[in-house]
């Protein structure tokens, strides 16, 4: 009798796929699933550390494949775009390395978290998990890869490091060019990139929330923002200097479409941690609006939780 019940248990839907009611959309409910979920830091944690080794199953040197085609790929196309573009290789390379590296983290974030419950679906099913487990994964499974590709960055800055230790432009045209963007060195300010991934790395969470819910039920949704992906990237400033486009810059007349690249909000998320590994000057105005991003994004994220959290398990 007793293994009877067993089995009926683990057959009937779980905690998750429970009908929706309405004592169930409620903020509370939705906190709630976030606490949990952070509190399940070993089953994330587990999950995310099994799809870099899945994926890198039978490898020699496994994940380090990461960091090897991101090391190939910097280093071509910033030998090749300094050239076209006639910048001083020692500033020019480790600012496309640090742009690729950060990019991929928010790239995968973006693709993979759109889709992250349908990924999930046989663990949504089968375990009684709080949702936002499969958000975290998505996120904890990108920070991984990430901490894999700042090798790059270490060995780049290392190798250029009394070009980016002193005042220098990206232009090679002087040290602080009025318009410019300043870069005055190396120097302590490189911690701000902690608190600066941690901002993006938040906004990864909602983003991977939202989407993930939307795209859940419209299944559309995921293909249209991958047809996306390529024009943010080229829209934003990662294989060419936004110095290009201020004032006194390579092209006097270009400089009307800064503003159209400031209202990109992923310049900001880049400058926010790009810009103290790089000894560029802190500016307030990329935390502003990171921080009114962050704010927005997960107001969002959690009326999402709120009303359809219930019905993830049967769109799935």
């Amino acid at each position: 009798m007793h293994a009877t019940s067993t089995v009926q248990a683990a057959d009937s839907p779980v905690a998750t796929s429970a009908p929706p009611t309405s004592d169930s959309k409620t903020f509370s409910r939705a906190f709630a699933d976030i606490k949990a979920g952070i509190r399940a830091r070993e089953l994330w944690g587990h999950l995310g550390w099994q799809d870099i080794k899945q994926r890198y199953r039978r490898s020699v040197i496994g994940p380090f494949w990461i960091t090897i085609s991101q090391a190939v790929l910097a280093i071509g196309l910033g030998l090749l775009y300094s050239q076209l573009f006639k910048l001083p290789v020692e500033v020019f390379l480790p600012y496309i390395s640090t742009g690729f590296i950060l990019w991929g983290f928010i790239q995968g974030c973006l693709s993979e978290g759109m889709e992250t419950f349908i990924a999930n679906e046989g663990l949504i099913k089968q375990v009684p998990a709080p949702l936002s487990v499969y958000m975290l994964r998505t996120v904890w499974r990108q920070t991984l890869m990430l901490a894999h590709n700042l090798i790059v960055y270490v060995a780049v800055i290392a190798i250029f490091f009394s070009a980016l230790s002193k005042p220098y432009s990206l232009l090679g045209d002087g040290a602080c060019v009025p318009g410019h963007i300043c870069h005055p060195g190396l120097s302590w300010t490189i911690l701000l990139a902690v608190p600066g991934f941690l901002l993006l790395a938040l906004n990864a969470g909602w983003v991977t929330l939202l989407f993930g819910i939307i795209s859940t039920r419209f299944r559309d949704i995921p293909q249209v923002i991958n047809s996306l992906i390529q024009l943010l990237f080229y829209g934003t400033p990662i294989v060419w200097p936004v110095d290009q486009l201020m004032t006194g810059g390579t092209r006097e007349g270009a400089s009307w479409i800064l503003p159209i690249v400031k209202i990109n909000p992923l310049y900001h998320f880049m400058q926010v941690v790009r810009a103290p590994m790089l000894g560029q000057e802190f500016s307030p105005g990329n935390w502003i609006v990171v921080g009114s991003i962050t704010v927005v994004g997960w107001a969002l994220a959690l009326v999402a939780m709120r009303n359809y959290r219930a019905r993830v398990s049967y769109w799935v």
